[in-house]
């Protein structure tokens, strides 16, 4: 289901030895791109979807910066790629953000909800997205089996 998998098994955490890093003047970032195969299951199904993961050097005090590379039709997820999922927020009001203890794990499968069971339609970041949904579920998902036909092969 998820190929990251294998590299987190390899480097549970992420200290930042096994991949590529590039240098800024403020912070060294490791950036991590995977892919995220959605199962036979929910709207997504078949789709494969392409993530960039920033692990900045205050990582773990501070979340890892997420953004879905494939364009998405999705009510937590905008179609430039940023994505609403209260893991990835430092501060939480639902008490479900970041903590040191979460791993990039813990990312991959909070990203692997939000094509499953986690479709947050009350409080959506891409609200078109959750606005077709409520209007027409059948043309929503005709929307969003376009976008895999077209993006996420």
């Amino acid at each position: 289901m998820l190929t990251l998998a294998s590299k987190l098994k390899r480097d549970d955490g992420l200290k930042g030895s096994r991949t590529s890093a590039t240098t800024s003047d403020s912070t060294r970032r490791v950036s991590v791109r995977d892919k995220l195969l959605v199962k036979d299951e929910g709207y997504y199904q078949g789709g494969k979807f392409q993530f960039e993961t920033e692990v900045p050097d205050a990582y773990n005090m501070v979340p890892p910066k997420v953004k879905c590379l494939t364009r998405i039709w999705h009510p937590n997820i905008t179609e430039t790629g940023e994505i609403c999922l209260s893991l990835l927020r430092e501060h939480s009001i639902d008490g479900t953000g970041w903590a040191p203890t979460r791993t990039l794990k813990d990312v991959v499968w909070g990203l692997n909800s939000l094509f499953t069971d986690l479709l947050n339609f009350d409080d959506p970041l891409n609200i078109e997205a959750a606005e077709h949904h409520l209007r027409d579920k059948e043309d929503f998902r005709n929307k969003v089996d376009d976008y895999i036909k077209r993006y996420a092969r």
